[in-house]
């Protein structure tokens, strides 16, 4: 307990020095930014953009991993605004260690196409059990390497739900990570995707990953 009426060697109570020794440190902790939102170093959630040889890219994370990860829009200002419009509560932030190494893995594979992705946590919360399964399955394709989406329905169990697979590629929010664009057509085709440029985009990770030299050869047999 301070005795509020004792004088100091200059003349101020010893409360009046407490004080001051509290707002010292709280001036430390919480500089003040005159019309500036500070936001919290490694927040649990948030978002953060990076440039990569594909264009700018973006991830958004939570507490439990990644959320979702954005390909490159038509421009950089169409990248940002199509992630936080997914994402309207979360905040641009400094990433925490685990998101920044994803960050790292993605600008790796695409620059030299042969990054491992696998072990990058994701928040699959707001996944169906069939999502999570098909997911889980285009993780195990590796880099050059290619299935189809009747051989990953094959693999779950289902051979009719080549289909499924596909509208689950389609809704993926993970690419890259989730590699959807390493799946094919059964008869031959490249398949769809979701990503700007569509097609275009899917055959330029392909050669990024020198998967056409594998591309009749795919990891799950139908």
């Amino acid at each position: 307990m301070i005795a509020c009426g004792m004088l100091g060697p200059h003349g101020e109570t010893l409360r009046d020095r407490a004080v001051r020794a509290v707002l010292r440190v709280v001036g430390h902790r919480r500089p003040h930014c005159a019309g500036q939102r500070v936001t919290p170093l490694n927040a649990s959630r948030g978002l953060a953009f990076f440039d990569t040889t594909l264009g700018l890219c973006g991830v958004a994370w939570s507490e439990r991993g990644l959320t979702a990860v954005q390909l490159p829009e038509s421009s950089a200002t169409a990248t940002r605004a199509r992630l936080r419009s997914r994402f309207p509560e979360f905040v641009p932030t400094t990433p925490p260690r685990a998101v920044q190494q994803a960050i790292d893995g993605i600008r790796e594979l695409l620059s030299s196409g042969r990054a491992d992705l696998s072990a990058v946590s994701l928040d699959e919360s707001a996944l169906g059990e069939f999502e999570r399964r098909v997911y889980a399955l285009t993780r195990a394709i590796a880099p050059g390497q290619t299935s189809t989406y009747g051989a990953l329905a094959a693999a779950l169990g289902d051979p009719g739900a080549a289909r499924a697979v596909g509208q689950a590629m389609g809704h993926n929010p993970f690419p890259l990570v989730v590699p959807c664009h390493r799946v094919l057509a059964a008869d031959g085709g490249w398949g769809g995707f979701s990503a700007a440029d569509g097609v275009a985009t899917k055959l330029r990770l392909l050669r990024i990953e020198g998967a056409e030299a594998v591309r009749q050869m795919p990891l799950f047999e139908s």
